[in-house]
C-alpha cells in the first residue's frame, strides 16, 4: 500500500485521471472490441486459432455491410451554412446577414483546403465499425482558420463515460504517442527545468492503442496527455507525461470544447455509443465455420480414396502417378482388386449449405443491405420518380444516423465559429454593394468584418446536402430525358440543365447545339440577304416603273395640241 501511494507521488493529476477512465474503458470492453471490431472487418477473422494444414476460409459479409451503409450516408455533397437568428432591428439583421455570408464562403475554403468531404468519410466509417469517431479541431496560425484532426476513440477519456454530451462533460483527456526527444523539446521551451526533463523517459505503454500495428513503435516514445476542462464559462489546457507537466494550465478563451463525436448508435448511458460490428460477429464466424466443415468433409469423403494391399503391391507409390504401373505379386488379373480398389465419394447433405446461405442472407437483410438497398437491381426498368423512390426506401433504416451525422457537422461549425471568435486577429472580408456618388451605380465594394463583431453574432449553423449519388443523377437525367422527349423542353434547354458530371456528354452535347446554331444563324444571314437581295430588286422595278410612268407623262405633256378650229 506504502509503495504504491509512493509511486502515485510520481504521476501528475492529469495521468491519475486518465489511468481512472483506462480502467474504466478495460471493464467495459473498449479496447478488445476495438481491435476486434477491426480485425473482423478487415478479413482477419480467425485470429488466434490452430487449422493445422487447412487454410482458412473468410466469406467476409461483415465489410460489404459497412461499405453499403457509409456509402449510403455519404451519397451527399454536404455544406457548413450560416445564418443570423434573433436579431430585432432591421439594421443589425443586416449586417448579420453580411456577416454569416462571409462566415459560410470561409467555411467552405475551410471544407476543401481540409479535405472535409475525405474526412467525413472516414469518421462515418470508424463509427460504423467501431461505434464513435471524434474530430479534433484546432487553430492554425498560418491559415488563421481552424484545422480537423481525427483521432480514435481508443486516445480519448472522458470526465463523465456515461454522457453522450461533450460539451457538459466535466473534462477532456486526449492521449498522443511522440518521441522522447520531442516532448523534451516542448517542455523546455516552456520553461520546464533540467531536472524534470530526465523525468521524461520512454514507456511501453502501448496496449491501449487502436490497431494490432499501433502496438509496435520504432522508436523510444512517451504519452503526452492534453486536459481540458471549464472553468468560469472557458476553456483551460493543460499537457503533461506521467510524472512532469509539460505546459501549465492556460485559459484558451474559448467558450466551447474543441472537439465533435459522431456516434453511430446511442446507447443509454454510455458515451460511445454502438457501432454495426460487433452483434454481427458471432453470425460472420459461424458463416467461417460452415464453409470450413464444408471444406473438410468435400475433401475426407467427396473424392474417391485409393485403398492398397501392402502386402500384396509391391510399388505402392505408383498409385499416386498418372499413368503409373501397379505391380502386384502372386495376384492374378482377376484378383487385382482385393490389392488395390478405391472407394465411392459419399454424398454430402445440402443442409450446411443451405443453413450457411441462410445465415449470410438473413445477416444482410437484417443489417439493412440486402441487394436493393446495396443497388442490386436494373435501374433501366425504372423511372426516375421510382429510383429515387426506391433509394428513399432503402435508407430509411439510416435516418438516424443521417440525422446524427448532420448534428455532427452543425456541432463541427459552431466549433469553427468560436474558434474564429477567440483567435482572429485579421478583419472577415465580404462583398458589398454600394451606391457610386459620381455615377449613381451600384458597384461592388471588399468590406471587412471586425472580430468584434462576432462576439455578439448570433448564428445558427444549417448542414445543406446536395444529392450526388450515381442513382440520384440517372433519376434526374432520366426525369430531363423524359421532359425533352414529351416536347416540354428543347434540346438546347436539356443540354444546359444536365448537370457536370452527368453521364450524358455533356460537353458534345454542348458542341452539337453550338453548330446547330451556327447553321441556323449562317441559313438566316442567307435568307435575311435574300429578303434584301428581293427588296431591293423589287425597289429597282418599282424606280423603273416610275420612271417609264414619269417618261411617258412628260412625253404627252410635250406633245403639239391639235387644232380643233374650222
Amino acid at each position: 500500500m506504502i509503495h504504491d501511494e509512493l509511486k502515485d507521488e510520481l504521476k501528475t493529476e492529469t495521468y491519475l485521471l486518465y489511468e481512472r477512465g483506462v480502467n474504466y474503458n478495460r471493464s467495459v470492453g473498449l479496447y478488445t472490441d476495438t481491435d476486434k471490431n477491426n480485425r473482423m472487418y478487415n478479413g482477419d477473422q480467425w485470429a488466434g486459432c490452430k487449422l493445422g494444414d487447412m487454410d482458412p476460409i473468410s466469406l467476409n459479409i461483415i465489410k460489404p455491410i459497412v461499405k453499403q451503409k457509409v456509402g449510403t450516408l455519404n451519397s451527399n455533397l454536404w455544406a457548413i451554412n450560416f445564418s443570423a437568428d434573433n436579431i430585432d432591428s432591421q439594421e443589425e439583421r443586416l449586417l448579420s446577414n453580411r456577416i454569416c455570408d462571409a462566415l459560410t464562403k470561409r467555411a467552405s475554403r475551410v471544407w476543401e483546403r481540409d479535405s472535409m468531404d475525405y474526412k467525413v468519410r472516414k469518421i462515418t466509417k470508424q463509427s460504423c465499425i467501431n461505434s464513435e469517431a471524434i474530430l479534433y479541431q484546432r487553430y492554425d496560425e498560418d491559415t488563421k482558420d481552424p484545422t480537423n484532426e481525427i483521432i480514435s476513440k481508443n486516445d480519448v477519456c472522458y470526465g463523465n463515460e456515461n454522457s453522450s454530451n461533450i460539451q457538459e462533460q466535466p473534462y477532456i483527456i486526449i492521449k498522443t504517442r511522440k518521441p522522447v526527444s520531442q516532448i523534451r523539446e516542448i517542455a523546455r521551451n516552456n520553461g520546464v527545468s533540467e531536472e524534470l526533463l530526465q523525468y521524461i523517459m520512454p514507456d511501453n505503454v502501448t496496449s491501449e492503442e487502436a490497431g494490432e500495428k499501433a502496438k509496435k513503435e520504432v522508436n523510444n516514445m512517451c504519452t503526452i496527455l492534453t486536459k481540458m476542462y471549464k472553468k468560469d464559462g472557458t476553456v483551460h489546457f493543460e499537457k503533461s507525461t506521467k510524472s512532469v507537466v509539460i505546459e501549465k494550465d492556460k485559459d484558451s478563451g474559448l467558450r466551447r470544447y474543441p472537439l465533435s463525436h459522431f456516434l453511430w448508435e446511442e446507447v443509454e448511458g454510455y458515451a460511445r455509443g454502438e457501432g454495426e460490428v460487433k452483434y454481427i460477429i458471432p453470425n460472420q464466424l459461424e458463416i467461417n465455420k460452415t464453409a470450413m466443415r464444408r471444406a473438410i468433409a468435400v475433401k475426407q469423403t467427396a473424392y474417391p480414396q485409393k485403398i492398397i494391399n501392402i502386402d500384396d503391391v509391391t510399388n505402392p507409390s505408383e498409385a499416386n502417378k498418372i499413368g503409373g504401373i501397379i505391380k502386384v505379386s502372386g495376384k492374378s488379373t482377376d484378383d487385382v482388386k482385393k490389392a488395390f480398389t478405391t472407394t465411392i465419394p459419399a454424398n454430402m447433405s445440402s443442409d450446411a449449405s443451405l443453413i450457411q446461405s441462410e445465415i449470410m442472407t438473413n445477416t444482410k437483410e437484417l443489417a439493412g443491405a440486402g441487394d436493393i438497398a446495396t443497388g442490386n437491381f436494373d435501374p433501366s426498368t425504372a423511372s426516375g420518380k421510382a429510383i429515387l423512390a426506391i433509394q428513399e426506401a432503402n435508407q430509411q433504416p439510416l435516418n438516424e444516423q443521417l440525422e446524427s451525422l448532420k448534428y455532427f457537422l452543425e456541432d463541427v461549425g459552431r466549433n469553427w465559429l468560436e474558434i474564429w471568435r477567440t483567435y482572429s486577429e485579421d478583419t472577415l472580408n465580404y462583398v458589398d454593394e454600394e451606391e457610386d456618388p459620381s455615377t449613381g451605380e451600384k458597384v461592388e465594394v471588399l468590406k471587412g468584418i471586425e472580430p468584434i463583431a462576432l462576439e455578439t453574432l448570433q448564428a445558427n449553423v444549417k448542414i445543406d446536402i446536395t444529392p450526388k449519388g450515381a442513382f440520384d443523377r440517372y433519376a434526374q437525367e432520366l426525369s430531363l430525358e423524359n421532359l425533352f422527349t414529351s416536347g416540354q423542353i428543347t434540346l438546347e434547354e436539356y443540354v444546359d440543365a444536365l448537370p457536370n458530371d452527368s453521364v450524358m456528354p455533356k460537353a458534345e452535347l454542348e458542341e452539337i447545339v453550338k453548330k446547330r446554331k451556327e447553321a441556323q444563324e449562317r441559313i438566316a444571314q442567307v435568307e435575311q440577304r435574300a429578303l434584301q437581295l428581293e427588296y431591293q430588286a423589287n425597289q429597282l422595278l418599282d424606280e423603273e416603273e416610275n420612271v417609264e410612268i414619269s417618261t411617258n407623262q412628260e412625253n404627252i405633256n410635250n406633245e403639239e395640241p391639235i387644232n380643233t378650229a374650222i
